[in-house]
């Protein structure tokens, strides 16, 4: 099943098990924030410092593991066209807008209320929001320990697949960021395919 959901849209999906979504730049340079839970008990849910201690890196590619808070895997890459995908770089929200960028953007529409508004149909809510996965941004770490956002080393049709490691419930914000190189300046439609797996 394929959808394509627009610029600076959200998405959602419940995977079964075994099943798969494969994510797809159609234009290249399009960030795509991401939170993925159990469905049958939300309050298992993804975490970054499990999956980067697990991994032993910041950076996702193929074989890494979405780990749980529970230290269980989520979701495994198994397949990656880019090869780099940023797991501290964290959702644009009003208020980073606004503290990054000016409090002229404060009312420019954010990944936080993306997924705010696609989790309140699973009874989610702001405590449910955790560090998310920004597949397709560039946020380098320099010497000094800071983090960059720069621009994409994604380009037009390169996709990432994601297996489910038991059934899952998918949250996507198809970033609206306008403000710094993460979707080129200009956001643009991506693709989710849903797989039957093996």
């Amino acid at each position: 099943m394929k959808t394509v959901v627009p610029a600076r849209s959200a998405w959602s999906a419940v995977i079964p098990e075994g099943g798969t979504l494969t994510i797809t730049d159609l234009h290249g340079n399009q960030a795509v924030d991401f939170l993925v839970y159990d469905a049958h008990d939300t309050a298992v849910r993804y975490s970054a410092p499990d999956t980067i201690q697990a991994q032993g890196g910041i950076f996702l590619t193929t074989g890494s593991v979405l780990m749980s808070g529970e230290h269980t895997p989520l979701m495994t890459v198994t397949a990656d066209d880019v090869g780099r995908h940023d797991t501290v770089g964290g959702a644009c929200s009003k208020e980073s807008n606004t503290l990054r960028y000016g409090h002229h953007t404060w009312s420019q529409h954010a990944c936080v209320d993306n997924f705010l508004a696609e989790g309140a149909k699973y009874g989610l809510g702001k405590r449910d929001l955790v560090s998310n996965i920004n597949w397709y941004m560039n946020v380098p770490v320099e010497q000094d320990g800071t983090l960059g956002i720069v621009d994409g080393i994604s380009a037009p049709g390169l996709s990432l697949t994601l297996r489910a490691d038991r059934d899952v419930l998918v949250l996507v914000s198809n970033c609206p960021q306008i403000n710094n190189p993460c979707n080129g300046f200009d956001p643009t439609p991506v693709e989710m395919t849903i797989g039957a797996g093996a």
